[in-house]
């Protein structure tokens, strides 16, 4: 076999194993989003990156938006998994996303998680939900390693083309 061969069935391994990882990480969130939402109603904020790391938290909350649970996952690989952040809990989450003390003790990210996680809650109290704030689609041809994938795909075919064009051209 050829090295194009190995080097193809290595791409189907990685992205196999991104697959697993994948579930393995929604399997988690899952099992705790299941656990709060027994106490309730849960805020989701996410502030997701692409090569760096994205953040999603959960809150449990009360009608009146205060915090009985929060936890955060954090982190660059699939082998982040779901922490507390008793920072937010016995607050309301009006009062943290408008404090500019408490929200300089986290750091970006997680800043940027609160702020999407309030925003939620005021479109939920005044009825103005958008379709993005429900949509838990995923496009699987924008996860980095297709995204990778794709453009040394392009590289290849591109040189191939390349090539192909300069042999037509010698007499």
């Amino acid at each position: 076999m050829g090295p194009l061969v190995y080097l193809g069935l290595m791409l189907v391994a990685a992205f196999l194993l991104q697959g697993l990882f994948g579930f393995i990480q929604i399997k988690n969130f899952s099992e705790n989003y299941r656990i709060m939402r027994q106490q309730g109603r849960v805020l989701i904020g996410k502030n997701p990156k692409r090569f760096q790391s994205g953040t999603l938290l959960l809150l449990a909350i009360d009608q009146d938006g205060n915090i009985e649970e929060a936890r955060i996952m954090k982190g660059v690989t699939v082998f982040v998994k779901f922490k507390p952040l008793p920072i937010m809990i016995g607050r309301n989450i009006a009062d943290i996303a408008t404090d500019y003390g408490t929200m300089m003790t986290v750091d970006r990210l997680t800043r940027g998680c609160i702020l999407n996680a309030y925003r939620n809650f005021i479109n939920f109290r005044t009825n103005q939900l958008a379709y993005e704030d429900l949509d838990t689609n995923t496009n699987i041809f924008a996860m980095p390693l297709l995204t990778q994938m794709k453009s040394g795909w392009y590289w290849i075919t591109s040189k191939l083309q390349e090539r192909t064009d300069m042999r037509r051209r010698e007499p």
